[in-house]
């Protein structure tokens, strides 16, 4: 339960260390000039947006709320994207391609798990209700002999719609 406790801790914290270590990263590894264009105006601004909303979708969830704690769904997918994430702030040419590939891929199927969690909790719910006749005003019902009373007095009223009067209904025969 602690490990889920301390990934619901960090889901927050890590829409802005995520992509400082992106630029640190690039800073410490020589990434050169065109990374640094690709991680100012589509790497960090991505990244924190799609935590800020991955964790937003997290804490939607009731239970989520309720325990303080995510699910263990949510620990895989976030240590699978955190870590795809800090390994393209490493920027070596020739497995960053695939990352940045299996990063977006990641984000989306974490995206879509939770929707699905999301749905899961929220979904509508069969619902019975039964109630006692006896217990709903005005529902009293008869269990005995046709027309024999049941002792409460049971008002009749007549809306009458517009153009016509309360006297048009009253004789029926």
């Amino acid at each position: 339960m602690w490990v889920r406790r301390v990934v619901f801790a960090w889901l927050i914290p890590a829409a802005f260390v995520l992509p400082v270590w992106l630029l640190v990263g690039w800073a410490v590894f020589d990434a050169g000039g065109w990374a640094f264009l690709w991680v100012l105006f589509l790497a960090i601004p991505s990244v924190f947006l799609g935590q800020l909303i991955l964790s937003l979708l997290v804490r939607a969830r009731g239970t989520v709320r309720a325990e303080r704690a995510v699910s263990w769904w949510d620990v895989g997918g976030f240590a699978l994207w955190h870590a795809s994430i800090v390994s393209l702030g490493f920027f070596d040419p020739a497995w960053w391609a695939p990352v940045m590939v299996l990063a977006l891929f990641v984000a989306a199927g974490l995206f879509w798990l939770e929707l699905w969690q999301l749905w899961r909790e929220a979904r509508p719910a069969a619902v019975y209700f039964r109630t006692d006749p006896s217990a709903v005003p005005g529902a009293a019902t008869t269990r005995g002999r046709p027309g024999e009373s049941t002792g409460v007095d049971q008002d009749v009223f007549v809306i009458a719609e517009s153009g016509e009067t309360p006297g048009d209904h009253g004789s029926r025969g």
